[in-house]
């Protein structure tokens, strides 16, 4: 069976190359490895209570919102308001002008770093305005431009003025967060608190940026779950296919073919890859077939790849507790940003979990003790789902969602050691600890249940690298995608023929609005080689 465009990998990427190659017209199948699509957007039923198995808000970004509305899809979206907390000092961030909550509160927590805070405040500020110009509009990807000339004309031409002006300034803020801070903060514990809230080695815009984008999050009313049904919804009414638990195995781009894992062989006009970036290169076949030339660029985007490493993953509990959301409201927002300790994670240096060879100890008793001590240290972000929708809990009750970036490579020593139902329990028994005794006196005693999940969960459902949930480390001596915002566009380009790519290992940084980005260029790009 032959189609016009087989889109690999079901999140967000996959979705939107599918529904807009469903509106163009073209005979689409969707193949999703999981039993269920979105990837790491998605919210799952559990003894009553709704809880997001990835992201816990979306942003908008001037791409999400007109997205949906190119796709006349009516998504019913509640505000998602975020505070950020230390120790028993919380700020709720609802406008800009809010920044001066967040400074107060760093202050109460570092008084001797007055004007540390405040140069951090203006920088912070100029990201703001960074980010408006970059994000300020909708993204013209979505608009029909010989319709809307008021558009064209009135926003988009004033915009691209703007942008011009932007772009530079916004490459002097690329250094690493981490030592962008230190450029100006002596304090080694607020340098910390503040950078443990990113992934290592952040770009210093994109994580400084990040205040910009805490006042653009929003929740689908029912979870985020709510966005991937009504995106599956429309790939089927407009004729296309999808198969669940349809691992691909195989890639020939001669033959122009797939094979799932069934066995189930299928043809394509094009293939859009939207899973993990490493799995298309292992599963080519039949490159003899292809031009020397053509061969020799596929393999040696392979071998580019291949010492490629992940970016960080998450490490997620999951409490039931027999306490109504009034307690948590009367604290923070329903999107939570805490840390328990002003120490920072500098004081925890990985030594204490390595061997004298650079690799990880395999004395259990040392590594769990560092662990316990970096559940107690580190920086949470917690949902509460039922804060934004009632339904999504029973009456009276509430579910909590903490989670923090956790390194793979170290869950999966402990796996290998055989620890690694014991690191679950310390982990819920840590991280409940480390809640219960700071920000959540009175949760203590009200918990009915919890469970966890580790980076090898997001490996197992994900098919990631290295358990990554935003593409590529910043780690890497070289990231092997797109970092420029100009170059956006070539992003969705491979070495191989007939194969398109879209997704979080196409561009960096990367986030759920570069997903859907990358899979409206991928489909318009299929839809144009596809013309006769």
């Amino acid at each position: 069976m032959k189609y016009d465009v087989i889109v690999a990998g079901g999140g967000m990427a996959g979705l939107t190359a599918a529904a807009f190659l469903g509106k163009a017209g073209k005979r689409v199948l969707l193949c999703e490895k999981e039993d269920r699509l979105g990837g790491l957007v998605g919210s799952f039923p559990y003894k009553g209570f709704t809880f997001d198995a990835g992201i816990r808000a979306v942003e908008n970004s001037g791409v999400l919102f007109p997205m949906l509305r190119a796709l006349e899809l009516d998504v019913d979206f509640v505000k998602s308001p975020v505070s950020i907390g230390i120790r028993d000092a919380v700020a709720r961030l609802d406008s800009p002008d809010s920044l001066g909550g967040y400074r107060d509160m760093l202050l109460s927590q570092f008084p001797e770093d007055g004007a540390a805070i405040d140069a951090l405040m203006d920088l912070v500020k100029t990201a703001m305005v960074y980010m408006r110009v970059l994000y300020g509009i909708d993204n013209p990807l979505f608009m029909d431009l010989k319709k809307d000339r008021k558009y064209l004309t009135n926003t988009l031409l004033p915009w691209l003025f703007r942008y011009i002006t932007t772009i530079g300034k916004i490459k002097k803020l690329n250094t690493p967060v981490e030592a962008c801070l230190q450029a100006f903060i002596k304090n080694q514990a607020l340098v910390d608190v503040i950078a443990q809230h990113f992934f290592r080695q952040t770009p210093a815009f994109f994580a400084l940026s990040y205040f910009s984008l805490y006042l653009d999050y929003s929740y689908p009313r029912g979870g985020t779950g709510a966005l991937v049904s009504k995106m599956e919804a429309f790939i089927r009414e407009r004729g296309g296919e999808i198969r669940t638990g349809a691992a691909v195995t195989s890639v020939n781009p001669g033959a122009k073919t797939i094979s799932d894992k069934s066995g189930r062989e299928y043809g394509y006009g094009r293939l859009i890859w939207c899973a993990d970036q490493k799995a298309l290169y292992a599963q080519l076949t039949g490159l003899q077939a292809l031009p020397s030339k053509t061969a020799a660029a596929v393999r040696e985007r392979k071998a580019l790849l291949s010492d490629k490493v992940g970016g960080d993953s998450v490490l997620t509990l999951y409490l039931t507790c027999d306490m109504n959301k009034s307690y948590f409201e009367n604290i923070h927002a329903p999107h939570f940003f805490y840390t328990p300790r002003i120490t920072g994670l500098g004081t925890l240096p990985r030594e204490g979990i390595m061997d004298g060879q650079g690799r990880f100890s395999q004395d259990k008793a040392a590594v769990f003790a560092w662990l316990r001590e970096f559940l107690a240290l580190t920086t949470y972000e917690i949902s509460i789902p039922v804060m934004r929708d009632e339904a999504l809990a029973p009456a009276g009750k509430t579910g909590l969602i903490a989670s923090t970036l956790m390194d793979y490579h170290l869950t999966e020593h402990i796996r290998a050691m055989g620890w690694y139902g014991d690191f679950k329990a310390l982990c819920r028994e840590a991280m409940t600890d480390a809640l219960t005794g700071s920000i959540y006196p009175e949760l203590a005693g009200k918990i009915t249940d919890g469970f966890l999940s580790t980076p090898l969960t997001i490996l197992e459902r994900t098919g990631n690298t290295d358990g990554a949930i935003t593409g590529w480390a910043f780690t890497n001596s070289v990231i092997p995608a797109v970092t420029s915002i100009p170059g956006i566009a070539r992003a969705v380009r491979t070495p191989i023929p007939g194969v398109l790519q879209a997704g979080q290992w196409t561009y960096s940084p990367s986030g759920l609005p570069i997903s859907i980005l990358t899979g409206k260029l991928a489909a318009d790009r299929a839809i144009k080689e596809l013309k006769p």
